[in-house]
């Protein structure tokens, strides 16, 4: 059976016209800079595509291409068993 879609309305403004909304394409850091490696031992670089709860960022938000993803999402994963990282930043 498929998932219903929502239809969403369109920003109006004042006089009723529809207003436009100008979306900035993000782009993969490390497809543009070629010097820029990742890195599982560089904890300051790998702390940007964390949450402040510790847990990874999807790509939608940081804007990297799937290939780099996977590869931030490994050098998270190691940086924390070898405990650069912390798998959670919550102490009770």
């Amino acid at each position: 059976m498929p998932r219903p879609t929502r239809t969403a309305r369109p920003a109006r403004s004042q006089d009723g016209q529809k207003k436009r909304m100008y979306v900035r394409r993000r782009v993969c850091r490390f497809c543009q800079d070629a010097n820029l490696a990742i890195d599982y031992k560089d904890p300051k670089m790998l702390k940007f595509y964390i949450t402040e709860r510790g847990k990874i960022m999807p790509r939608r938000m940081t804007g990297t291409c799937a290939n780099h993803q996977r590869k931030l999402k490994e050098a998270i994963k190691m940086a924390r068993h070898i405990a650069f990282l912390p798998f959670t930043t919550l102490t009770r």
